[in-house]
């Protein structure tokens, strides 16, 4: 029993449901069947009192004049012409005197004249001890648990003469006929009401559990600090499980802004200690770099005459070009440049694309380039060349050859929307977590200094970048807000 109550509410609800309109179809069909069996009983009572009644008064005439073949023509006339099967037909009619001997009836083999009622078997000894003990004046209807036989008494007498007792007994077998014809009926109803219900049960069961199980399952997921959200038709009534549902969807949605919020701002505090890291690094490899460019520069300042061969100077700017690219790097960590005051302009986007479309023909690229800017905007100019610039380098390093890059940038109410898309395999989640962390690279040979520096950019123009992957593509989406002052 316990593995019962244990089942999934999918099954419990329909078998549930499925045992209580099969239990109500059968208390209700015994009822009726009860019901039509007590009306047949009432009216084969009734039936036989009125023929009682009929019978009497010239029963008592022939009996008063000791007509006794009048009185078996009386008795017999009603059996004449009528079916034996039918329930209101009597099984057989007698009369007997005050002392309950028989006078007359309609079966004289079983029910010799003279005999005593009580001689004729168990079923007639017990009506005789019921009629010794009765009012001989009234009718009455007799019937033994013991007994298959119904018997209904009408007194013959008239002005206080009592000349005896008019019998009609009806076997109880008699009934079962029209009694099995009803019951059949009944279970013809029953049955089509269970092939009716049954089915709405089910459906309707399995309907209003369906949910049920969906937000215990996405329950067992809010606990482990994942909830996912219920589709708004799964129940969309606003009872009290809808209330539930509704409850449910808002502590989702909650929960999940709340786990945004804490990623957002874990990412945003290890990216800044990151950078702090990254510019503390910078400094100090900065200024003993300067130096080292600076005394190289005083180096070739020097003529020929004076020691330095042309050998020599070509080694010089060796160098020079080696510490420059190192510069550049330690440049790239400290991301401190002031930022320009110059408004982005059309040409701007141009002049950038004039710098990636020669990368990108290398490989067989095509670009899309969309632009809906006209007139300028207030956002630093330098800083949104350089986003562009690495977001497009890196879009064409992650596009195998032959594919497609699509650039797109329109003008919005509340700032600049920019975004690079490329076709190609996203990068590996446990990459994407990271993807803006310096040295983390969705490719082979990258650094990944290049995104850091964007993110870096873009906080500081006080904008926003994320990354979106749907299928076979990669897209950069970044926001920038506009100061109408410059």
């Amino acid at each position: 029993m316990r593995r019962f109550f244990d089942l999934s509410l999918r099954h419990k609800l329909p078998l549930w449901g499925s045992g209580l309109i099969v239990a109500a179809t059968l208390l209700v069909s015994a009822g009726l069947m009860y019901r039509a069996y007590a009306d047949l009983k009432h009216d084969v009572i009734v039936s036989s009192s009125g023929l009682g009644r009929t019978l009497a008064k010239p029963l008592f005439q022939a009996l008063l004049h000791d007509d006794l073949w009048r009185a078996i023509e009386i008795i017999n006339s009603p059996l004449q012409g009528g079916s034996h099967d039918a329930p209101m037909q009597a099984s057989v009619i007698f009369i007997l005197d005050p002392a309950l001997k028989v006078r007359a009836s309609t079966a004289p083999r079983s029910m010799p004249l003279d005999a005593e009622l009580d001689s004729l078997g168990q079923d007639y000894r017990l009506l005789a001890a019921a009629l010794e003990t009765a009012d001989p004046q009234q009718s009455h209807t007799f019937e033994f648990a013991e007994s298959d036989y119904l018997h209904v008494t009408t007194p013959l007498a008239e002005e206080g003469g009592h000349l005896g007792t008019l019998v009609i007994t009806h076997s109880k077998n008699d009934f079962l006929p029209r009694f099995s014809s009803i019951a059949l009926e009944g279970a013809g109803m029953g049955l089509l009401a269970l092939a009716i219900l049954l089915p709405i049960n089910w459906y309707w069961g399995r309907r209003m559990a369906e949910p049920l199980v969906q937000l215990a399952s996405n329950m067992a997921l809010m606990v482990k600090g994942a909830p996912a959200n219920l589709h708004p038709e799964l129940y969309a009534y606003h009872d009290e499980l809808g209330q539930l549902f509704n409850a449910y969807r808002q502590a989702a949605e909650e929960i999940s802004a709340k786990a945004a919020l804490e990623r957002e701002m874990l990412r945003s505090e290890r990216l800044a200690a990151i950078g702090r890291l990254a510019a503390g690094i910078a400094h100090e490899v900065n200024n003993p770099l300067t130096g080292m460019l600076i005394a190289l520069d005083n180096l070739k300042q020097r003529k020929p005459d004076h020691g330095i061969d042309a050998k020599l100077m070509r080694t010089l700017e060796f160098l020079e070009r080696g510490l420059a690219q190192i510069s550049e790097t330690i440049g790239a960590l400290l991301v401190e440049s002031r930022v320009q005051l110059r408004p982005l302009e059309r040409h701007d986007f141009e002049d950038v694309r004039t710098l990636i479309e020669p990368q990108a023909a290398r490989r067989s690229l095509r670009l899309d380039w969309q632009v809906a800017v006209a007139d300028p905007i207030p956002v630093a100019a330098g800083q949104v060349r350089q986003i562009l610039i690495n977001l497009l380098l890196n879009a064409v390093q992650a596009t195998a050859n032959g594919g497609r890059i699509r650039f797109s940038a329109e003008k919005r109410n509340d700032g600049l929307l920019l975004d690079v898309t490329n076709e190609g395999v996203p990068p590996p989640p446990q990459v994407l977590a990271h993807i803006f962390e310096p040295f983390v690279s969705g490719r082979e040979g990258g650094h990944g200094l290049g995104l850091w520096v964007t993110y870096q950019t873009v906080q500081q123009l006080g904008g926003t970048i994320v990354i979106e992957t749907p299928e076979g593509q990669v897209t950069f989406r970044v926001h920038l807000p506009i100061k109408e002052n410059g």
